[in-house]
This record gives structure tokens, C-alpha cells and sequence, in this order.
């Protein structure tokens, strides 16, 4: 008589009960899959080579411990940055020190001091960006920030009209009509703020008056007034033909090369503020679509293209995995696209603690790519994939694994008294 057979369910009863509970206790754990035991028979080498029908095992081993990839349910939450995969693939992550690379399904980010997209270990979220476009490298958002965050001063306005062809041509005492002229005679003007080098505002007003005497076609000269001053000139003129459709100037466009004073910041010397004034910058207004027709004075179409300095306030994640990021000043600018790894076969995968997976010879070699691409899946920004665990499942299996040990433990304690018995024989 031997106990082994038992011994051994006990063994894998045991592991088989510590395996339930720890998917029972990761149970809320974000991006936790589940595990099952696996288990395998075991026979004696028979040196006689007795085979067949006498053969008699001696016991049960655990043969592995494998993990189900089974996708969890997805659940939305309040951070922008909790990132959930529908679908196959795994988060590529670097560690703090950089010397190693593991993968995850918990998708709970959020940004560094040195703003770089990380988890609650320190991990850095690789993607792929404009610098590397090939080779995932950690994301960080201060190179977005430094770029967009900077002011742009406009350079263009885009302006479309129409100017009434039945209006009458204005008379002025000089050559060049000041605000309160050009008010007073009702002369058609429309406004727009534009930016300088600096990030400051500016109100440009474009006023527009028929020259006299009478011409045959009749010009429309345009005016420009930054932050209610004077015009000092009349930057050009605009001429429609019998149609109403803009002539002149071709193309539709009017450059005025323009310093904005009241953009003027004071720099501290080391003995007296020092006034410095943004850059003269060259504004290009572009009048294509602008009519002449029987009409009313009407603005149809008034862009421009600057904008003041502003702060990023708010990270965008398509389901692409493309970053966006948002700021204050109304712009946006794509960060990068976040990468996902497969694997050839991901149940050879490592377990490394904290919902990391590491890369062995029996998984393969990783798969790195962007979400969608192949197998890979898709992205759910603000959502996170909960715990696989079913855990009426797992409960009904504790029981199992239960009542496995108690028929273990019965066997031993059958074998033992057989060996009582003998022992007793007299």
C-alpha cells in the first residue's frame, strides 16, 4: 500500500484552491485575467515493461497554471486618461529606470511631473510619435505644450463680403478719413481681433468706402483701423465687374505689414524696465468670395489664423489610440498614437505582478503596433476594462476543490487503516 496517490491530490487540491482564491480575491482588480489549474496524470516507469491493462497510476500533478485572456467588461469612469482595449493586445510599458519593457490591460494613466502618460507603478505608456514614427517610445505631453502653447501671430484673415452696389461714394475732407469720418458717413466696416508676436490681442477694423469722383467700375477702397486708431492710408482697393464677382486685386488678396504698439511688454534690465514691442508682422487679407451685389452689407466668411499663448487643458484619446491634446487658447495638437503588443501566443506570457506581463521564448517575440492593426483592438478612452473573474464560477469550483481535498484526505485515511489491519495480523 502506498499513500501517494493521495498525498498527491492533496498537493493539487490545494494548488488548485490557491489559484481560486487568488482570482477570487483580484475579483476588482482593473485588467486582471483570471486563472485555471490544469492537471495531469502520473504513472511509474515499469522496469518490467508491463504495459496495458495493469498499469496503475500514482497520483495527479498540476500541470499548469494558465491564465484566460478573455476580454472583461468595459466600464466608464471620469478620467480621461482610463483607457480600456476592446479587443486583442496589451500596453506597452517602460519602467522608471527604463530597463525594462512589460505589458498590461490595466489602462489607469495619468500624467507625471514631467509629463510623460504613466501608471500608478511609474510606468511610461509608449506610443508612437512625429520623432519616432516606427519605434514606440513613452509618450509625454510637454513636447506638445512647448509647441502649442507658444502665441502665433495671424498672418492671414480671411474675410468674405458683400458690399451693396446700390450705396452711394462717400466724400472726406482729406485724403485719408479718420475713425469718426468713416463713422459718421455710414461707411460699411466690419472687425476681427488678430495677435501679435507676442500673444497680445488686437482689434483690426476694416471700413470700406466708394471713392469719388465717380468711376466706371466704381472701386471700393479699404481702410484699416487697429484698436479704434486712425487709418493712415487706405491699404488698397477692391473692384467688381458687371457680375458683382471681385476683379481686382487678383488674387483676392491685400497685404498690410503692420506693427501693433499696444503689444508692448517691459523686459526688467538691471537698472530700468526696458520696453520691448512685438515683431512688425505682414497681415494677409484674402477677400476671395467678396461680392458687389444689390443687396445688403453683409460679412459671409471672417477667420484668421493666430492665436495668444495658452495652457493644455484637456487630453482627447481616440479609439485609434491617436493623443490629442487641447489648450486654452482654442488649439489642439496630436501627442502621439498609443501602441499595442500581441503576441504569437500570448498563455506563454510571464506573470510579473501588478497586472505586468513580460515577454518569454515560449510567447514569442512581441507584435508591436497601432489599435486596429491587425488582430489588434480597438481603444475606449475614459473606460477601463474590469477583472474577468466570474466569480459564481469561482465559487462553484472553490466547492469542487474542496470536496476533491476531502476525498483525498478520505483516501489517506483508508490506506491507513489497511495498514493497521496489517500491521495488527498476527
Amino acid at each position: 500500500m502506498a499513500f501517494q496517490q493521495g498525498l498527491s491530490g492533496l498537493a493539487a487540491s490545494s494548488k488548485s484552491l490557491d489559484v481560486i482564491s487568488n482570482n477570487v480575491s483580484n475579483a476588482t482588480n482593473v485588467g486582471f485575467k483570471s486563472a485555471g489549474t490544469q492537471f495531469a496524470d502520473v504513472y511509474a516507469a515499469s522496469l518490467s515493461g508491463v504495459t496495458g491493462g495493469v498499469q496503475v497510476g500514482i497520483g495527479t500533478q498540476v500541470g499548469r497554471v494558465q491564465q484566460a485572456f478573455n476580454q472583461g467588461n468595459i466600464t466608464g469612469t471620469s478620467n480621461p486618461l482610463d483607457i480600456a482595449i476592446n479587443g486583442d493586445g496589451f500596453f506597452e510599458m517602460e519602467s522608471p529606470d527604463g530597463k525594462q519593457v512589460a505589458y498590461t490591460r490595466n489602462g489607469q494613466f495619468e500624467l507625471d511631473k514631467d509629463g510623460y502618460v504613466v501608471n500608478a507603478a511609474g510606468y511610461k505608456l509608449h506610443g508612437y510619435t512625429e520623432a519616432s514614427p516606427s519605434t514606440a517610445v513613452p509618450l509625454n505631453t510637454n513636447v506638445a505644450s512647448a509647441l502649442m502653447g507658444s502665441p502665433n501671430p495671424t498672418d492671414t484673415v480671411n474675410l468674405g463680403l458683400n458690399l451693396n452696389s446700390k450705396a452711394l461714394p462717400l466724400t472726406f475732407a482729406g485724403l485719408t478719413p479718420t475713425v469718426a469720418e468713416l463713422t459718421n458717413a455710414n461707411a460699411f466696416s466690419t472687425s476681427a481681433t488678430v495677435y501679435d508676436s507676442k500673444g497680445g490681442s488686437h482689434v483690426v477694423t476694416l471700413y470700406f468706402a466708394r471713392t469719388t469722383p465717380v468711376a466706371n467700375p466704381q472701386p471700393w477702397n479699404v481702410y484699416p483701423s487697429f484698436d479704434g486708431a486712425n487709418p493712415t492710408a487706405s491699404v488698397g482697393s477692391l473692384t467688381f465687374g458687371p457680375d458683382g464677382k471681385l476683379q481686382s486685386p487678383s488674387p483676392a488678396t491685400i497685404d498690410l505689414t503692420v506693427a501693433l504698439p499696444l503689444g508692448a511688454t517691459y523686459t526688467m534690465g538691471p537698472n530700468v524696465p526696458t520696453p520691448t514691442t512685438p515683431a512688425a508682422n505682414t497681415i494677409r487679407f484674402n477677400f476671395s468670395g467678396s461680392t458687389e451685389y444689390g443687396s445688403k452689407f453683409n460679412v459671409t466668411n471672417l477667420t484668421q489664423n493666430g492665436y495668444q499663448e495658452g495652457q493644455m487643458s484637456g487630453i482627447t484619446i481616440s479609439k485609434e489610440g491617436v493623443v490629442e491634446a487641447r489648450y486654452s487658447n482654442g488649439q489642439k495638437s496630436t501627442l502621439g498614437t498609443i501602441a499595442l503588443t500581441t503576441f504569437p501566443n500570448k498563455n506563454g506570457l510571464s506573470s510579473l505582478g501588478n497586472n505586468f506581463w513580460g515577454s518569454t521564448f515560449e510567447s514569442g517575440d512581441p507584435l508591436t503596433d497601432r489599435p486596429g492593426v491587425g488582430k489588434r483592438g480597438l481603444l475606449q478612452a475614459s473606460a477601463v476594462e474590469e477583472s474577468n473573474v466570474d466569480l459564481t464560477s469561482e465559487l462553484v469550483n472553490m466547492i469542487t476543490a474542496q470536496r476533491n481535498y476531502q476525498a483525498n484526505a478520505q483516501s489517506i485515511k483508508t490506506q491507513d487503516s489497511v495498514m493497521q489491519t496489517l500491521v495488527n495480523l498476527r
